[in-house]
This record gives C-alpha cells, sequence and structure tokens, in this order.
C-alpha cells in the first residue's frame, strides 16, 4: 500500500498564514497537518508516499526533510499549480498510481487514527471514504443505497438542501486498488482532462465512473470518528478545539465558545439551557414559509416590539421592553440599578458581572444550596442593600421560590424602598400554575419590582435572541428603550413575537412534558452511584459528583464522548465542591447521557 498526497494547493482563504507556506505546513496546535499525516501513514508501514507539490514547493520538501520519517518520499512537482486543480496534480501522479494499491490523501484534512484504519482494515479494494452531511461540510456529496453502492456525486453547484438528509460527504480519503487505477480511473482521468481541461477536481472522475454498470467503487461509512478539512481560518479554529490532544485544555476550549455548537454536530450541548419540545413544527414551518422576506427586510423599531411583547405577556406596551436576549437587558439594567445591591450564591452571575462594585451576599449554606423567602428578609434586614436581585427558579440550584413568597419578597422590599429584581426566566418550569409575578396588575402594585424573563431558554428559541423586561416603573423602562438600539432585535425575532400567541396552546403542553421529562431525569441520575441529584424546578438538574470521580474529571471524559457538561466547581458559591447541571433535554438524548455514566459506574 502507497500514500499519494495532494499538496500543490495555495490556501488563500488561510490568508496570513500561507502567504509563504503551503497550506499543508499550518499548525494545529502546534503540530503542522502535513507532520501528523506522515506520522500517521509512517505507523502503517505504507511502501512510499508520493507528495505533489507546487505553491512553495521547494519549502516544503526541506521542512519534510527534518522530520525523520521512516517511510520512502518521492516528490512529483505541479509546476503550473496556479492554472490548475487537483484533478491535474493526481495526472502528474498517475505513472505511481498504476504501481501499487492507494490511499489517496488531500493535505488540509486531520483526522484522528482511526479514520485511516477503517479504510485499511475494510477487505474492499476501492472505496470513497464518507460521513453523513452536516452543515457545517462544504463540497462534493453523495447518495448512497443500503449496499453502499455509490449512486451519484453531487458537485456543490448542484447541492439540494432540500435533500439534505440523503446525503453524505466525502471525506477526501479514498483507497483504489492497482486494479482500478488502471482499468477505470486513469483512462477516465486522461479522457476527461483531455476534454474538460486541467482546472477541475479529480472527483469529477468518479462522479462519471458511477454511471457504469458496474463502477467498482463502493462507499465506506464512518461511524462517529472524527475528522476535519481546513480551508479557512474558522477552521482552523474548530480544528484546534476537536484535536487538542490535552483533555482538559480542549474542555476550556470548547467551553470558551459559549455557543454555536451547531459546528460540532455529533456534540450534544448539556450545557445551555433551552427548553427541546418547543417551538412545534408547524410554528417553525410558518416561520420557514416568511423566510425570505424576513431575511430581506428590516425589523420593526422598539415601540411596535413592545407593543408585540405586550400582547404576548398581557401587558401594557408601556411597561415592557424587549431585549436582544435578556442579557442585553440585564447590562442595561446594571446601568441603573441602585447600590448596594444583593445577590444570591451560587447563582446566575451575568448580574454581578456587569458590576463593578461588590454585591452583597447571600450564601446558601447547606448540601442543596436551597433557600426561601424567610431566609432572604432574615439575612438582608441587617444589610443596607438598595435592591436584590433573585434568580426564580435559581440558576444552577433550581431552588424555587412559591409564589406567596415571591409576593412576601415584593412586600418587604417596598417597604424597605429596595429595587426588587425577579428574574423569571425558568419559572414556566416549576410545577404547578401561574407562578409568575409578570401580571399588569401586580406591577403597578409594585412598581419597585422589575421582572426580567428569558424568552430564548423558555421558548427553546436560543438563535433568536429575545428576552424581556417588565416594571410598573414607566420611566425607568422609558430609559430601557433609549439605552438599547432601536433595532435591537432582528426581523425573525420579531415575527416570532408575532406569532407566538397562536401557540399557547403547544406552549402548555410543552411545559408540561419537560416537567415530566424532568422528573424521570432526576430518577435515573439518582440511580447512578457517583450523582447526588438536587431537586430542580427549571429545565436542568445540579448533582454532586461523588467519590472516585471529580467534577472536572467527568466532564472531561463526558467530553470524550461528545457530550458538554457544566462543570460548577469554580463557580462561585460551590467553594471549589464537585457539582455538575445538566440541561434536560429530550428523551432520546437523555438516554446517549445516562448510558456514558452509567458505564462509568
Amino acid at each position: 500500500m502507497q500514500g499519494i498526497i495532494l499538496a500543490a494547493g495555495m490556501g488563500a482563504r488561510l490568508k496570513d498564514l500561507t502567504a509563504k507556506n503551503t497550506k499543508c505546513m499550518i499548525k494545529v496546535n502546534g503540530v503542522t497537518l502535513i507532520e501528523r499525516m506522515l506520522r500517521q501513514i509512517d505507523a502503517r508501514e505504507f511502501n512510499r508516499v508520493v507528495i505533489v507539490t507546487g505553491y512553495e514547493g521547494n519549502k516544503l520538501r526541506d521542512y519534510i526533510s527534518t522530520l525523520n520519517i521512516s517511510t520512502p518520499i518521492v516528490y512529483v512537482h505541479n509546476e503550473i499549480y496556479d492554472q490548475t486543480n487537483n484533478i491535474y496534480s493526481l495526472a502528474l501522479a498517475q505513472d505511481y498510481l498504476v504501481e501499487d494499491d492507494t490511499i489517496l490523501f488531500e493535505s488540509d484534512l486531520i483526522f484522528e487514527d482511526s479514520v485511516l484504519d477503517s479504510l485499511l482494515d475494510d477487505p474492499r479494494d476501492t472505496l470513497a471514504l464518507v460521513d453523513k452531511y452536516e452543515s457545517w461540510m462544504d463540497g462534493t456529496v453523495i447518495k448512497i443505497d443500503e449496499n453502499d453502492h455509490i449512486r451519484v456525486f453531487i458537485p456543490g453547484t448542484r447541492f439540494r438542501y432540500a435533500e439534505a438528509d440523503q446525503y453524505y460527504k466525502t471525506v477526501n480519503l479514498y483507497k483504489f486498488s492497482q486494479h482500478f487505477s488502471k482499468t477505470h480511473y486513469l483512462p477516465f482521468l486522461n479522457a476527461y482532462t483531455q476534454a474538460l481541461g486541467q482546472n477541475e477536481y479529480y472527483e469529477q472522475v468518479l462522479r462519471v465512473i458511477t454511471l457504469l454498470d458496474d463502477p467498482v467503487i463502493e462507499a465506506k461509512r464512518l461511524s462517529g470518528q472524527k475528522w476535519y478539512e481546513i480551508d479557512d481560518l474558522q477552521d482552523l479554529d474548530i480544528a484546534s478545539s476537536i484535536f487538542h490532544p490535552d483533555v482538559e485544555t480542549r474542555r476550556q476550549l470548547f467551553e470558551s465558545r459559549f455557543g454555536g455548537y451547531w459546528r460540532y454536530p455529533k456534540l450534544l450541548d448539556y450545557c445551555y439551557l433551552v427548553n427541546p419540545y418547543f417551538p412545534p413544527e408547524r410554528m417553525k414551518d410558518e416561520m420557514r414559509a416568511s423566510f425570505d422576506r424576513l431575511l430581506s427586510d428590516y425589523p420593526s423599531g422598539m415601540r411596535v416590539n413592545s407593543l408585540l411583547a405586550a400582547k404576548n405577556f398581557g401587558l401594557t406596551p408601556e411597561t415592557v421592553v424587549v431585549g436582544n436576549g435578556a442579557a442585553e437587558l440585564i447590562k442595561a439594567l446594571m446601568e441603573e440599578l441602585p447600590a448596594p445591591f444583593g445577590v444570591i450564591r451560587p447563582t446566575f452571575e451575568e448580574y454581578p458581572n456587569r458590576r463593578d462594585d461588590e454585591p452583597v451576599v447571600f450564601t446558601a449554606d447547606n448540601a442543596d444550596f436551597s433557600y426561601n423567602a424567610d431566609d432572604l428578609i432574615s439575612f438582608y434586614s441587617d444589610q443596607p442593600i438598595k435592591s436584590l436581585i433573585v434568580i426564580n427558579p435559581d440558576n444552577p440550584s433550581g431552588n424555587f421560590i412559591d409564589k406567596e413568597g415571591a409576593l412576601k419578597l415584593a412586600d418587604w422590599t417596598v417597604k424597605r424602598d429596595i429595587t426588587f429584581v425577579l428574574d423569571e426566566s425558568f419559572i414556566d418550569f416549576a410545577d404547578g400554575d401561574d407562578n409568575s409575578l409578570l401580571h399588569e396588575d401586580l406591577l403597578e402594585q409594585y412598581p419597585h419590582m422589575i421582572v426580567i424573563k428569558s424568552i430564548s431558554k423558555s421558548f427553546g428559541v436560543a438563535g433568536l435572541r429575545l428576552g424581556i423586561l417588565a416594571s410598573g416603573d414607566t420611566e425607568l423602562v422609558d430609559r430601557m428603550k433609549k439605552s438599547v438600539a432601536i433595532w435591537n432585535i432582528n426581523s425573525f425575532a420579531e415575527f416570532y413575537l408575532q406569532i407566538a400567541e397562536k401557540y399557547k396552546k403547544s406552549y402548555a403542553i410543552a411545559i408540561d412534558k419537560i416537567r415530566q421529562v424532568r422528573a424521570e431525569f432526576e430518577q435515573h441520575l439518582s440511580e447512578i452511584p457517583f450523582l447526588r441529584v438536587i431537586p430542580s424546578q427549571a429545565n436542568f438538574v445540579t448533582c454532586e459528583v461523588l467519590s472516585p470521580h471529580t467534577a472536572s474529571e467527568l466532564t472531561s471524559k463526558l467530553l470524550e464522548k461528545d457530550l458538554l457538561i457544566k462543570d460548577l466547581s469554580s463557580k462561585d458559591g460551590f467553594n471549589g465542591q464537585n457539582y455538575i447541571r445538566l440541561a434536560v433535554r429530550s428523551t432520546e438524548d437523555n438516554e446517549r447521557l445516562l448510558s456514558v455514566l452509567r458505564a462509568l459506574s
């Protein structure tokens, strides 16, 4: 078996990184792509490696000579790399193709060892390595049948998103038998280049071959192995997180992204807290039907969006402001909030993080981090605070103060002339009906009270970035409206607010479902011997991690299985103790997590 590596390209999309180096000399976590690939080949005792060079070819050869690779290396140079594509580079190596069975590599790939082994270990002699199409993939895709026969190669220009669930992406790793190269590939390669020129892709030849009655080449499906193709700086950034050799650093790289995990399609995100059962398909279909118009039209200004929010939550427009997520409103509010201000810990740190002054902290000093309204009143009665921030249910403990307790806090704070901030982002998940203080009569009764709600979390539309702030203090609300941009939410978010009221029954069903799934999830988690479950009234569950595991170790082990969970050990209020937080996802997703946890028992 020999390897042929196509490494003639310029890699212009990598900008300065390839200004003086060929593409395969860029580094991922300190190791160049070409060194990584050659060492993987070296470990598998190939007969030789043929490298087709082009741009900065001499520099590449000089670099490889320093790597101490045992496998014999021969070079073929593409003099007109800037006028041709990889079909010409492969044609230059055709004499080598017919001398041995070949693994064909593109040099901009990074992959774990099992990817290459899957080709080498398969007894079939001519294969195209493929993976199920995901949104981050680009380039040629194929359709295959149940027997791994390739039905058709589909170039990017003929890609149909409506058929995406039928597609497999070519990984740009191929196994060609010597016989296939002689009888199929090279005859068609030469005919194709003569007819259509040299500025084409070698996969176009495979596309023609699959039209034969007996095309010989079949698909080899990957089954979860990791690989990535690096074309630009974003690809490089993502590959660095996927393939970092240190588990702890890899975890930090993932966590520092704070979202955007659709770029990691196999990853299940148990950190971010959204409703998995809403919106319903019909609502998404309604939004899809208006996609073109929403994409091209400006959204309305603040006045109209306040009307929409007021309609959805039974408020008057003067009492509510819409935000680009609750985070935008929190930032604006914390610039207004009088000091000193009180917070509970452990809690959602976005509020104190938006201030330079230190808060007055109530610590929930018990194993479950639980507290009630009387605990807060007792503690803060001796503290000269001017504002009090309560997350209800709290994040990450899931602690819940019922409506009676919340009203007691509202009464106490008004008597003490304390501004009362009540974050109800998770209130809908709590058991029972009508736990919220987000009512027009209560806002009027308690004008010192400010209620914040993240629509993203409760309604499962985190990508839209929606939140509201409501208060009977209309002067405060008016200042908040002036402090954010006039077009602070996009047209998709506005349209969601426009149609949301029609789906209230679907939302109620979704909330009942997530409460049921949460109870089942808590029960199953309690059966894991190294977890102690803290009862929750939100759409997440916090657990203490017991011996023999630690929270940090468990988080890293789960990331190895493409499960991202929240390690709370370093969070304020936990004092280094071993706690994790797990979002409540669908039953199917939860079972995947539970099966991994059970295997660690």
